[in-house]
């Protein structure tokens, strides 16, 4: 009986930490196999909540978004992106911390963010504000039906911005795909196909988020493989679409992913990480290399190191070591990583609880929402890992960053590489120091 009643127990605790919503619920759960059919290929307004089933603010959220989605039931869509799960959909869509909220309308490919309150109600009100406003833009002909657009005619080959979704040819395909360094996925096409038809919209979209994501370092491109027969023989292209993957000094593979935006963006940015390289840890040296490392990044990794009179060079390499090993491990996640001496940044040191000893010490800083977390185990490769994985999937313990904000950065001197040295000691002239005891009057002693 006992065994039943934990078994329940674990079966509920793993319903809560996995899932905020069901079925029975009116918001409903979208995927990257159904957000394009559901959202954006819609006519109605969407309010979409990203969430993380282990943040807390998730679901203290949770029963007033299932209430609005019952008032508003009919009226205005209101749904749920599991982004830990579906993590191409947050970063399409730029969502850095959770939950976040955004409105879908007339323009579904650039939604709007949710400015108002987290109660049923305030999320109600917002919901038919936003759709006041789409009524009257649609009365005054100044939004159409849906922000979808529908490209026709071209096949796979149209649609999007021709510098985002690259028209391949037999006289450039040569130079762009196999000479670059870029990593492309590479789509052949008829004009008469219905499949690639469909896919035109979603190759177009998923080739701006790809460009931007990754810096032009994943490319789109497409092929009309009824006109540019040489390159399509050359790769057996047989039917339609067909979507191989290229890497540079590599034999093309097929692309096994879904077909929708978020599929597309998925396995793209998955090619782009499996090839970039580590991020550079970077000494803080000044508040702009701080700044400017943990706003462009989810979570800064920051290591606290012992004086280099402490450790010398090569046991400085060594922790220095070990971050970089860490950073290329956990690259996909793109995380800033950066490391500081003991007792330069003493502001920084004091905000986190350091305090001036225990090093090397580590960080985990979100910037978005002012919170840390320390590393209690070992600073090697093991410890880290376990330290960042925790975090990753909610377990880690976290503290408010002292005072709300980022504490002071002092400008240093970079490390030189070399081993420390002690500061030369001031000499002192004793040559007409009369160190005679029988100079000194009786009456001194």
């Amino acid at each position: 009986m006992r065994a039943l009643l934990l078994g329940v127990l674990g079966c509920s605790l793993v319903l809560t930490v996995h899932g905020l919503y069901s079925a029975g619920d009116d918001v409903i759960e979208l995927t990257t196999s159904n957000f394009n059919r559901e959202v954006i290929q819609s006519d109605s307004l969407w309010l979409v909540e990203f969430y993380a089933p282990w943040c807390g603010h998730c679901r203290n959220l949770a029963p007033d978004w299932k209430k609005a989605a019952a008032a508003l039931k009919g009226v205005v869509k209101i749904g749920a992106v599991d982004a830990d799960q579906h993590n191409s959909l947050g970063g399409q869509y730029g969502v850095k911390g959770f939950p976040t909220i955004k409105i879908f309308g007339a323009n579904k490919n650039k939604p709007e963010e949710y400015q108002g309150g987290r109660s049923s109600q305030a999320i109600v009100d917002g919901a038919l504000n936003a759709l006041r406003s789409l009524v009257k833009d649609r009365l005054s002909g100044k939004a159409g039906s849906s922000g979808y657009s529908k490209q026709g005619g071209g096949g796979g080959g149209g649609g999007g911005s021709k510098e985002d979704m690259v028209e391949l040819t037999d006289d450039n395909f040569d130079k762009l795909v196999l000479e670059g360094d870029e990593t492309w996925l590479v789509e052949f096409f008829a004009p008469w196909c219905g499949h690639c038809k469909n896919l035109e919209p979603e190759w177009a979209a998923a080739a701006s988020v790809v460009k931007e994501q990754t810096k032009g370092k994943v490319r789109l491109g497409a092929m009309d493989a009824t006109v540019h027969q040489v390159v399509s023989g050359r790769y057996g292209i047989r039917g339609f679409p067909t979507i191989k993957v290229f890497r540079k000094g590599e034999q093309p593979e097929d692309y096994q992913g879904g077909r929708s935006r978020g599929d597309i963006i998925e396995r793209a940015l998955d090619l782009f990480s499996d090839n970039a390289p580590p991020p550079e840890l970077q000494e803080i040296i000044n508040e702009d290399v701080l700044k400017k490392t943990c706003e462009d990044s989810q979570l800064c990794v920051i290591g606290v190191l012992p004086h280099i009179l402490d450790t010398g060079a090569a046991g400085r390499n060594g922790y220095l070591e070990v971050m970089m090993t860490m950073a290329e491990k956990h690259k996909k996640k793109m995380w800033g990583w950066l490391w500081a001496e003991a007792g330069t940044q003493m502001d920084l040191e004091a905000a986190l609880g350091i305090g001036g000893f225990g090093y090397p010490a580590m960080a985990a800083i979100n910037t978005r929402k002012m919170k840390f977390a320390l590393l209690k185990g070992s600073f090697s490769q093991t410890g880290i890992h376990e330290f960042l994985r925790e975090l990753s999937v909610g377990r880690g313990s976290t503290a408010t960053l002292g005072g709300g904000n980022m504490p002071k950065i002092h400008s240093v001197e970079p490390w030189d590489g070399k081993d420390g040295q002690l500061p030369e000691e001031e000499e002192y002239d004793l040559s007409d120091v009369d160190l005679d005891g029988d100079d000194i009057e009786k009456d001194e002693l």
